[in-house]
């Protein structure tokens, strides 16, 4: 489709992955070419069934989805993690089933194959753990440098939210994200946008937007279902963060969020530390080939996601 973006979404749906979705299939600007799994807020054939129906609500049962890593590169056995999204990874959700199946190739393999018979250079938006973009770059390393952007929702440069210093999705599989954001190699080559929480924790549906979402049924009262204890929970004036439609919005819409260049070092070492990004600003005529996301119209942002879903 001529002036589109074309977008493949790695993902592990997920309430916020959900969002994300939602957002791809409803905007304009983008072709969304495919979406890859990987093993994150629940295992992987989960995540796989939950991209199938959260992209079959959304009227896009044609757009393929592949099943990737169900374990981190190095280090098995720190994944699982389902306090924040309820066992089925979409919270209070309850979505129809798709017909559909995963395609039955690895999502790396998958993702190679797009990259590479896409016509104009494909923006990539990694909302899970960095496993299947890792593998990525170390299989198919020129296939990978053909990429026309990396936009990952990940890391934070104040604290975590899995640990005191590490957000979940670095966490998960900090050997990948070094190798992706920090190792040299493709992080300078690929134009890569980093969505931390710093930016994510202050773009929240609150109670008002639930009810917005509530009001105008089909996939927002769905919405709504999988975020309703967690708004209901909510500090007065609070609400539930967007974190992987936020990454998906300056993907749909560059310059949505207020970015700076900066170098990003992961530690994935086995302290306590693990997982942790670490940001470094560019000065001024430096370049590294990385941008962090310091800030945007919070508000606005929210208003172009939900604008798009309801």
């Amino acid at each position: 489709m001529d002036g589109l973006t074309p977008l493949l979404i790695d993902c592990d749906p997920g309430i916020d992955d959900m969002v994300a979705l939602l957002l791809a299939c409803a905007s304009p600007e983008v072709e969304l070419l495919g979406v890859s799994t990987v093993a994150g807020n629940v295992g992987g054939a989960l995540t796989a069934r939950n991209a199938l129906d959260v992209l079959a609500l959304a009227g896009r049962p044609d757009v393929p989805v592949a099943v990737g890593a169900d374990r981190p590169l190095v280090v098995a056995g720190l994944r699982g993690h389902r306090g924040a999204h309820g066992d089925s990874g979409l919270g209070g959700a309850r979505l129809p089933v798709s017909p559909a199946e995963p395609v039955g190739v690895h999502a790396v393999s998958f993702l190679a194959a797009a990259i590479e018979s896409a016509d104009r250079p494909v923006t990539l938006v990694a909302t899970g753990p960095l496993t299947n973009v890792a593998l990525l770059f170390a299989v198919y390393p020129a296939v990978a440098a053909r990429l026309g952007r990396l936009v990952v929702m990940g890391g934070a440069a104040g604290g975590g939210n899995i640990t005191p210093v590490a957000e979940f999705n670095v966490w998960a599989d900090p050997e990948a994200a070094y190798r992706v954001l920090t190792a040299p190699g493709l992080a300078r080559v690929v134009p890569t946008t980093v969505v931390g929480l710093d930016v994510t924790l202050r773009t929240l549906i609150g109670p008002v937007d639930a009810a917005r979402l509530r009001a105008a049924g089909g996939a927002g009262s769905l919405v709504a279902d999988a975020i309703a204890e967690y708004v209901h929970g909510a500090p007065a004036g609070g609400g539930v963060p967007m974190h992987d439609a936020v990454a998906v919005a300056e993907a749909v819409r560059p310059g949505i969020l207020e970015c700076r260049p900066a170098r990003v070092v992961v530690d994935h070492g086995l302290g306590a530390e693990r997982g942790r990004t670490r940001v470094d600003p560019v000065g001024p005529g430096g370049s590294s080939g990385v941008s962090v996301a310091v800030g945007a119209d919070f508000a606005a942002v929210v208003r172009f996601v939900l604008d798009r879903i309801v």
